[in-house]
């Protein structure tokens, strides 16, 4: 399954590379008024559905523009075809293809792939997490003072009440920097492999985070809720290494 997954994601990857200088105003939809899907994330979407049919024909799967089929297996595939969406509309690279395959209600096997960067992320369950051939591992900073973190305002471009800016403000000046990458895919797995040290965010999908927190975890990362909890992403996502979790998910507390 994994040689599979691999020659997969990196196949739809080339989709992307080939569409992304191509794109049109004409190319977009609108979801909401900020929220665009684009005729290469419909494309991407339907080319992995259709090769993993063939393969597992009873497999059910889960896309972000498709919806979730429904033949009661056991084993399900949840697919973002381009996590990053308004970053690949405006030509900038850092937007990634998302998989993991779900057995029961627990995820065994995931892989997101950059193809602007040529990089792919993948892991399987208890055998450790890899960037193309090379394993990686969650970085050791120890201090949020020392830490760079990443988020991003889904919150925002859905126009929810609740959103991530009072947090923004009162954890960003604890640490040393923050970046936007506009991918939660990417966000995870950059913290998997230590570029960076955590992130949080509201108001994101399951088919946004399966694969990435997967790989955070296999990664030796620790991946919960703004609780402490295992309800993510529902009642939102926080990934660091182990060190700053606690530090991090304070700041989350009600008074």
């Amino acid at each position: 399954m994994i040689t599979f997954l691999k020659d997969l994601i990196i196949e739809a990857g080339e989709i992307c590379k080939k569409e992304q200088a191509l794109l049109k105003p004409l190319d977009i939809e609108y979801k909401n008024k900020k929220d665009i899907v684009t005729t290469t994330d419909k494309k991407v979407e339907n080319f992995i559905i259709e090769h993993i049919q063939k393969k597992y024909p009873s497999h059910d799967i889960f896309g972000e523009e498709t919806g979730k089929t429904h033949y009661n297996s056991d084993y399900t595939w949840i697919i973002d075809p381009i996590d990053g969406t308004t970053s690949f509309f405006h030509q900038q690279p850092f937007y990634s293809i998302s998989i993991a395959l779900q057995h029961k209600d627990q995820i065994i096997l995931a892989a997101v792939y950059a193809p602007a960067f040529n990089e792919l992320f993948y892991a399987r369950a208890e055998s450790g997490a890899f960037l193309n051939t090379m394993p990686i591992h969650v970085s050791c900073t120890d201090e949020l003072i020392h830490s760079v973190m990443a988020t991003g305002f889904a919150c925002l471009r859905a126009d929810l009440e609740q959103n991530n800016l009072p947090m923004f403000c009162k954890i960003v000046p604890k640490l040393r920097d923050i970046r936007r990458y506009g991918s939660a895919a990417l966000d995870l797995c950059y913290v998997a492999c230590g570029r960076l040290d955590g992130f949080w965010e509201y108001h994101l999908n399951l088919y946004d985070i399966a694969a990435g927190a997967f790989i955070v975890k296999q990664a030796m990362g620790s991946v919960t809720d703004f609780k402490g909890a295992s309800d993510f992403p529902h009642q939102g996502i926080v990934a660091t290494n182990t060190h700053l979790h606690t530090q991090l998910l304070d700041n989350f507390k009600t008074e």
